[in-house]
Parts: C-alpha cells; sequence; structure tokens
C-alpha cells in the first residue's frame, strides 16, 4: 500500500487530470443482478440505486467518486454463448443500457462519443461514459453491424471474447485462422476508417500481429497485462508490446488476478488442465466457476498491488511511458488483488508509483492522457 504522501499526491492528481480506465462490466453485472432473468434495459437500470454503496458490486457512484474516476469506457460485453443475430439483439441492449444509466444519473454520468466530449464531461464533475464493445462475434461477421454500433458511440470493439470469431483467433481458443482471415483484415480496415479503435486484448498472438500489420491507426489493449511477467494466454507478449511504440497504441494494464499473478497463472493453469481432462471448456466462464467450487487442487494464491505494479514497471521498461493505461475489468471478474479491491482503490495504485520514484507527468500519462491521444487520433 502506498505511504500517505503517495496517496495524498494521487488523490490531489486525479482532481486535476482524467483517469480513464478502460474495461468495467457493470452493465452486464447489473443484467445479472438479482435473479438474473432477461429483463428489458429500463428494468435493468432500475433494479439498484447507484448512488447508493453496494458492496456486491466494484463499481457504484459512490466508489466512483472516492476513487477519483474520471472516465470509463464501459464495456457492452455479451458472452459467446450468444451468436448470429442473438448477439447483435443483446449487444444493442447493452448500448442501450449504458444510456438508460446516463439518464439516470446526469448529475454524475455524461455519455461521450470523442475525446473532446469525454474532457468537457470530466470538467462538469461527471464522470464520461464511453463504450466498448467486447468481443467481434457481436457484430456477426457484419461490417453494417459494425457501422451501427460506431454510430451509437462505441469507440472500440475487442475482436474477440474468450473463443475464436469466425475471423480472429482468441487467445483462449485453440488457432483455427493464424490469425486474421481476409475479412477479419477487412475489419481492422474498416474499423480504421470509421474511427473505431481496435482492442487487441483477449485475441491470440498471431491475431495480435496480423492486426498490427494492416493497422493504419494506433490500437489498444482493453484490459491486459505482461506474458514476460505472468505466463498466462491472455497477456501480452513482449515481442507485440515494442511494436506499440511504432504503432503508437497503448497497453492498458488490468488488474485481473488470474493475468498478473505469476502464482495465480500457474494455478490457473493447472485449473485448465483440470477442465480438459474433465471435458470441461476452461474458456466457458459459467463452467469454471461451478467446476472451482467442486475443485480439490489448491487454493487460489493472493495477489497484491504489487503484482500489478511490476507489470507497469515492466510495459514501461519495453515500450516506455507514452504507450500504457489501465483496464481493470472491475465488475468482470469475482475477486481483484489486495488493495485494489474496487473503483475506489484507483488511488492507491497511483500513490504506489509515485512512491516508487514515477512522475506525476508519468501517473498523467498513465492515467489517461496517452489513451486520450489514440482516441482523438481517431476521432
Amino acid at each position: 500500500m502506498s505511504s500517505s504522501t503517495g496517496l495524498g499526491r494521487a488523490r490531489a492528481l486525479l482532481q486535476r487530470v482524467p483517469l480513464v480506465d478502460g474495461h468495467n462490466d457493470l452493465p452486464w453485472a447489473l443484467r445479472e443482478f438479482g435473479d438474473g432473468t432477461a429483463e428489458d434495459v429500463y428494468t435493468t437500470a432500475a433494479k439498484i440505486d447507484l448512488t447508493e454503496r453496494h458492496p456486491s458490486l466494484h463499481t457504484d457512484i459512490v466508489k466512483m467518486r472516492e476513487g477519483g474516476l474520471g472516465m470509463q469506457f464501459w464495456s457492452v460485453w455479451i458472452p459467446c454463448r450468444l451468436s448470429s443475430d442473438g448477439a447483435v439483439t443483446a449487444v444493442l441492449e447493452q448500448v442501450e443500457l449504458v444510456y438508460e444509466l446516463a439518464e439516470r444519473y446526469p448529475d454524475h454520468l455524461g455519455i461521450a462519443t470523442s475525446a473532446a466530449e469525454a474532457e468537457k464531461v470530466f470538467a462538469s464533475g461527471r464522470v464520461a461514459s464511453l463504450l466498448g464493445a467486447e468481443g467481434g462475434h457481436s457484430i456477426n461477421s457484419s461490417l453494417g453491424v459494425l457501422r451501427a454500433l460506431r454510430r451509437l458511440g462505441v469507440r472500440y470493439m475487442t475482436l474477440t471474447h474468450n473463443d475464436n470469431t469466425p475471423w480472429a483467433d482468441s487467445a483462449t481458443d485453440q488457432p483455427e485462422h493464424g490469425g486474421l482471415t481476409e475479412f477479419g483484415h477487412e475489419v481492422v480496415r474498416e474499423m480504421n476508417r470509421i474511427g473505431m479503435l481496435v482492442d487487441l486484448s483477449h485475441v491470440a498472438p498471431s491475431t495480435m500481429h496480423a492486426a498490427l500489420d494492416t493497422s493504419v491507426k494506433p490500437v489498444i489493449f482493453s484490459h491486459s497485462s505482461c506474458r514476460h511477467v505472468a505466463d498466462h494466454p491472455r497477456n501480452i507478449p513482449d515481442d507485440v508490446l515494442v511494436r506499440l511504440k511504432s504503432n503508437g497504441g497503448v497497453a492498458m494494464i488490468t488488474f485481473v488476478p488470474d493475468f498478473v499473478s505469476p502464482r495465480v497463472a500457474e494455478w490457473d493453469a493447472a485449473l485448465r488442465d483440470a477442465m480438459t481432462a474433465a471435458g470441461e471448456k476452461h474458456a466457458d466462464l459459467d463452467a469454471r466457476k461451478k467446476f472451482v467450487e467442486a475443485w480439490t487442487g489448491e487454493p487460489k494464491p493472493a495477489v497484491t498491488i504489487d503484482d500489478v505494479v511490476a507489470h507497469l514497471d515492466h510495459a514501461r521498461e519495453v515500450v516506455g511511458i507514452d504507450h500504457l493505461g489501465l483496464g481493470g475489468d472491475y465488475d468482470g471478474v469475482k475477486e481483484l488483488p489486495q488493495g485494489l479491491e474496487d473503483v475506489s482503490t484507483y488511488p492507491n495504485l497511483i500513490g504506489a508509483l509515485l512512491d516508487k520514484g514515477w512522475s506525476e507527468d508519468d501517473c498523467t500519462k498513465l492515467a489517461g492522457a496517452n489513451i486520450l491521444r489514440v482516441l482523438r487520433d481517431a476521432d
């Protein structure tokens, strides 16, 4: 945990400069809140009062204010089990849910579809609400759906989630396409053309390289950490990190324990082996949750804020301070590292970095200036 000096400076810094988080799964967490029944977005948005503290969620307005969150890319994720027209319906519902939340809490949230709009909302004392689609399965292999999402304000799309799409390989599935198919390259080119950021979290290294070969605009990783520090397939290999320098892109380091801790990455690999041996699919989040509850393997190791700092230090060494950001993945995972338990804890991380000798200018770039540069370049 950072000392009071670093923590105090971090809190003051985040009053002045926007902290932009690349990935938060609150929209789906709200959909599943309570009994998990499918309802219209108005009912979903009204389920709970986000101006009150909710211990069962990582994210609410109280915690957002305490954490100095300035801008959030809300993930309009949909599960891989949804495909074809059902995937398109679900992603549109999730986009609408974010708009509905902004309407419900106009004093706290403001929709932003560009860097300039995000800065204007931040200056008004509210949290700028941007949209990111997680998983290329949500466009049902249609460039028309991709364009429609962009018109609705969606500013990035993660090319895959845990499963391959018909045109791109995922990090956590069996490779089929050697990275991207010809249509996959077309998707990247179209995203460049319409100003949608190409998000390479979740994709296989072959897909990362293929997208970097094709993209003429900076790419992002909305929530990934470093493969060199923790050998997990969801992390970024150093040879890809290096390429972000010439591409101008940004790696938004995530807090997910399975990705940041080498000990947990090993534990997760053992879990994957056990699930595979039992004929279960590790990439299926629901199946994984059930399997862990009955699994007799080792208990999951503890993870701390220092594990996240190790990734930030490594990424900075490999690619430089101008290519780093943060993507917590709050409300997308069950638990977070000690010291980063929910969205109120961002100052702990910035404080720890200031105490380590990172400058306030470094922390300003990490917190949001870098990703705003990339977004402005795509606007």
